[in-house]
């Protein structure tokens, strides 16, 4: 396979790069960098700045505000984001939701969301997975029973990243539960405002709150919030679950925590030389990048197969992505615990602070324990392995 890249291909680059440089603000890459957390403001202002540029939805079609780049600039596009670092668009609604909404939604539903998603006029959160559902997600049980105009909606979803902020939510609900597991789920788009709906936090174990609980009691939905056809959402998930895992491989993550890696590793010293000089620790980080680069090769195949494949047709080796790229990330934050060792513990301060290679080193253990989730979300490693051996070995 023929990895390089075109001069055109090469200029985008640099067109990227240098728009990050002058848009990005300083504090906003500073926080990335340090591995803090963002507000939903600093974030929103970011990703207003990208939908004014137009670049806020770059993968859409052209007539919903897409670029019309080819598979490779939005894969250079993405992996520049992921390295400067600054924040990638919000996933739930560009990613997940808006792709839906073009490719199965009706007119109306296309003319009011999709602009709504493309400057985060909506923030958008996921309910799919449950308390008894998460691997097997069709054996879901949160219903919806429609009663003349209206979906009435009882349940509960789980783990719902950033649904503090939530605006809008989009469910998988049972609307037949005569028919079978698959075949009885429909795609609703439910206001987080409605009455009925408890948003409740889950401490994460690195100490944040990322996820939630969401209860649904008696939830009134226009029936004009279900996406295409009725008992036909379980199709529309995996659509949307396939976009999804693409994104978690997150090479450019990856590749700019490797960078961090060895500069601090040319720096902190373990038995009186620098780590990045200890032959075992070298070993380790040389079969991590190697990992990486075929993980990247994965990714470009699959980047570049996507325009044969046809509308609405997920592609079964997103999942050989989804596996290795969340392997990869969480080898890369043990990596960094070894550098850093004593060092990394999680507090605000360390008492040597003043030496630079001991700065900003408070968030390295919360991002072990928070990346721990990496290889669960999106549909379990062991669900992609299965998926893998069906689909794409075909055994």
């Amino acid at each position: 396979m023929d990895v390089a890249f075109t001069n055109e291909e090469q200029a985008f680059r640099e067109e990227v790069r240098q728009f990050l440089r002058d848009k990005v603000p300083p504090e906003l890459r500073r926080n990335l960098l340090e591995g803090l957390h963002l507000s939903k403001d600093e974030m929103v202002a970011w990703w207003r700045i990208l939908n004014k540029k137009g670049w806020g939805v770059s993968h859409w079609p052209k007539e919903y505000g897409g670029t019309g780049w080819t598979s490779v600039q939005h894969y250079i596009f993405n992996e520049e984001l992921q390295m400067y670092p600054a924040p990638t668009p919000l996933d739930f609604g560009v990613s997940m939701v808006g792709p839906v909404v073009y490719t199965f939604g009706n007119e109306a539903q296309k003319k009011y969301y999709l602009p709504r998603i493309a400057n985060v006029d909506d923030w958008w959160c996921q309910g799919f997975s449950e308390p008894g559902s998460g691997s097997d997600l069709a054996s879901l049980t949160t219903k919806a029973e429609r009663k003349a105009e209206k979906y009435i909606i009882n349940g509960q979803k789980t783990w719902t990243t950033l649904a503090q902020y939530a605006d809008m939510i989009f469910c998988l609900c049972r609307t037949d539960p005569a028919a079978k597991k698959q075949a009885g789920i429909s795609f609703i788009l439910v206001d987080m405002k409605s009455k009925g709906i408890t948003v409740r936090p889950i401490q994460t174990i690195d100490g944040g709150h990322e996820i939630n609980e969401v209860f649904f009691d008696d939830v009134e939905v226009p029936v004009e919030n279900l996406v295409g056809d009725e008992n036909k959402g379980w199709g529309y998930a995996k659509f949307l679950l396939g976009n999804e895992r693409i994104g978690i491989a997150r090479v450019g993550v990856s590749k700019q925590r490797i960078r961090r890696i060895k500069e601090l590793a040319s720096k902190v010293e373990s038995g009186g030389r620098p780590v990045l000089e200890d032959p075992a620790f070298r070993e380790k980080l040389a079969a991590c990048e190697i990992e990486l680069k075929a993980l990247e090769l994965t990714q470009l195949r699959v980047v570049t197969d996507e325009g044969k494949r046809g509308k609405g047709k997920p592609n079964p080796v997103s999942s050989v992505l989804k596996i290795k790229g969340s392997e990869i990330q969480q080898t890369t934050t043990e990596l960094l615990m070894e550098v850093m060792g004593p060092f990394a513990a999680p507090y605000d301060q360390h008492p040597d602070s003043s030496n630079e290679t001991m700065q900003w080193t408070a968030q390295i253990a919360p991002s072990y324990f928070n990346n721990r989730k990496v290889s669960i979300y999106g549909g379990s490693n062991e669900i992609q392995r299965n998926i893998v051996t069906k689909a794409v070995l075909g055994l």
